[in-house]
């Protein structure tokens, strides 16, 4: 049985064209290709890459000038941090809630809107495997050249359960029978339709959006239009600790708001959604407001 796409680039001794992150003394990485004959140049001397070309991940390198460079692979949430970008990328602490939250597993079949420079798409990609379907819909044509590269580089290959295509998502997606989507763009009510044709029943709408406005038509979009659940909407920040000794305490600098996330399940043909039992807040939806929970409408 062969290995899944990738795997051979993630074990065993470093080998010419491999990626290797390289720390410092202070925490500093450095991330560059093998090739045999070249050198490792910093304003602390140099080291050839035939010293590490062979020897085991977690190998330490020192330079002429003594200095010492502990050598590992990239893993992924530092290859996509790093990587070249076209639009700006899906941070590792929000992916990792995408393949959670949205329930991404090996074979499923899933499309994407809004590729970017591909950091998400990798994400998913290494979730489904081989056996899996990804199919990323990017609109802009550098855009998805860069995220293809990305991509590529990452896996050493192009993967086999990757389609990319440039254009709308609303406009191209002929896909049916799927898994789950994960919409990553400015508008992601105008796929409201097309999304639901294509999604399974029990199938998982999972969308990223930057800001509150978003969010909330995002929201009310998908009640409204009745072939889901109640969304569900949250955000994640990310404070790592300084611990030396009895000193413990937070760092000073965090990974604050990036985006807000939401999901929705598809529900079956033909089912109306359940009617919310949740008092919304008074004046929540202004004054004209005649349903759920309000003094004329029906009974919260």
């Amino acid at each position: 049985m062969s290995e899944p796409t990738g795997a051979a680039r993630r074990r065993g001794p470093f080998k010419v064209g491999d990626q290797v992150q390289l720390t410092d003394p202070k925490g500093r990485h450095y991330t560059i290709t093998l090739e045999e004959g070249k050198s490792f140049h910093t304003h602390k001397g140099a080291f050839p890459h035939d010293e590490l070309i062979g020897a085991p991940e977690g190998s330490v390198v020192r330079t002429t000038g003594n200095v010492a460079y502990l050598a590992l692979r990239p893993l992924l949430p530092d290859y996509v941090l790093s990587m070249p970008r076209g639009a700006a990328v899906v941070y590792p602490k929000d992916a990792g809630q995408v393949l959670a939250m949205a329930d991404i597993f090996p074979g499923a079949r899933v499309v994407e809107a809004g590729v970017g420079s591909g950091s998400l798409s990798s994400f998913l990609l290494r979730a489904i495997g081989d056996q899996g379907m990804l199919h990323s819909y990017e609109r802009r044509a550098d855009f998805a050249d860069i995220a293809r590269q990305n991509v590529e580089r990452y896996f050493g290959s192009p993967h086999p359960a990757w389609t990319l295509t440039v254009g709308d998502l609303q406009d191209n997606l002929s896909d049916t029978e799927i898994d789950r989507v994960i919409l990553d763009m400015l508008a992601p009510w105008e796929c409201l339709e097309v999304v639901s044709k294509a999604l399974v029943p029990g199938g998982i709408l999972c969308a990223y959006v930057a800001t509150t406005t978003q969010l909330a038509r995002m929201v009310e979009s998908i009640r409204e239009f009745g072939t889901f659940n109640e969304p569900q909407a949250w955000e994640t920040m990310l404070r790592n600790w300084h611990v030396e000794g009895l000193a413990v305490r937070p760092d000073h600098r965090m990974v604050g708001h990036t985006g807000f996330l939401l999901t929705a399940r598809r529900l079956a043909d033909g089912v109306e959604p359940p009617l919310r039992r949740r008092r919304p807040s008074k004046g929540a939806y202004g004054e004209d407001y005649t349903g759920p929970g309000s003094q004329s409408g029906g009974k919260a």
